[in-house]
């Protein structure tokens, strides 16, 4: 078919629309590799931007800073993990808390019983449930800032960080089958499904089955992070740690993190939650990578919100500054 060279206006046309269409699209590539090794991260840049815009309008301001620690114990009863903290810090600190998951509505008596904001129970005796799970929370918190900074870094998390202002974040995660490939991040280990052997048994359990399932994970990570597989691996060499990206490293501890998170911390809370807060099987709900991440290759696009916050932190120093007491890390009873 000969081409119409004599036809201009189809030309202009044709030009008009793929301009269009590549406008829409404005997809920025950076190259984090080699050439020729496809080491590239895909952005949409216009998708990308709405979700920095939603983090940067709907970010708290911290709330301002509490004077010194004073001298004597705290005045209230039944505080349990908060104790190395003054009373204005631990007062500031649940302020933020309630505003982080409670947004506008957030007040004490989300989790209190106010007339008795030591109880643990409400005035007929039923447990208070969210006071009950904040308090894991807290010391979910300060585990992860404390024992993973090979994940958070000096970012750290807080409870914002999940909850975005919501009483339940993003990504929570029930059983739905024994096979369920989200247990990964709570009782399955390794993703790895590479075999050397031909015959399948006990030792060479690697099946197309498992290949999907680790495809489905790796899919999962990708989407929650906002970024392709070359953020962690090299297309060269996709089973290679040598030839990794350093994200990958960073991508383990997260695992590793997540299994202790879902583990030791969420899904105990299986005794606490009412039961229209359980899984079609019984189970608490439970975390992965987009519970945290949003779709962000950093949470909040690494907002450094938690160095305002020393009661959250789980170590003696963040940032190089120091707790401003010296620093109790709670036992597991406490």
């Amino acid at each position: 078919m000969a081409l119409p060279i004599n036809r201009p206006g189809l030309w202009l046309a044709s030009a008009v629309l793929l301009s269009a269409c590549v406008g829409e699209q404005r997809v920025d590539t950076v190259q984090v590799g080699y050439r020729g090794t496809a080491m590239t991260q895909v952005y949409r840049r216009d998708a990308t931007l709405e979700r920095y815009r939603a983090v940067a309008t709907t970010l708290p301001a911290p709330a301002p800073p509490a004077d010194p620690m004073p001298a004597g114990p705290l005045p209230w009863q039944n505080v349990q993990v908060l104790t190395d903290v003054s009373v204005v810090e631990l007062l500031r600190t649940m302020d933020a808390m309630a505003l982080w998951v409670g947004g506008s509505q957030g007040n004490c008596a989300f989790c209190h019983w106010v007339d008795q904001p030591w109880s643990d129970t409400t005035a007929t005796g039923e447990p208070l449930y969210r006071k009950l799970t904040a308090r894991r929370m807290l010391q979910m918190v300060r585990t992860i800032n404390g024992t993973y900074a090979s994940h958070v870094k000096n970012t750290g998390v807080t409870c914002y960080t999940c909850h975005l202002g919501k009483a339940l974040p993003n990504g929570l995660w029930f059983y739905n089958s024994p096979n369920d490939y989200l247990r990964h991040y709570l009782d399955r280990d390794g993703a790895r499904v590479m075999t050397q052997a031909v015959a399948p048994g006990m030792a060479n359990r690697s099946s197309v089955k498992q290949a999907e399932w680790t495809y489905a994970l790796m899919i999962s990570q990708s989407r929650s992070l906002g970024v392709n597989c070359t953020y962690c691996h090299n297309t060269r060499q996709f089973a290679s740690w040598r030839e990794a990206p350093p994200q990958r490293v960073v991508a383990y501890a997260g695992i590793q993190m997540l299994r202790d998170v879902n583990s030791n911390y969420l899904a105990p809370l299986n005794t606490v939650l009412p039961a229209h807060r359980l899984g079609a099987m019984g189970d608490a709900p439970k975390a992965q990578c987009i519970t945290c991440h949003n779709g962000n290759y950093k949470p909040l696009f690494g907002r450094q919100l938690t160095v305002e916050y020393p009661a959250l932190w789980g170590r003696a120093v963040w940032n190089g500054r120091a707790f401003p007491v010296p620093m109790v890390i709670p036992t597991e009873g406490q």
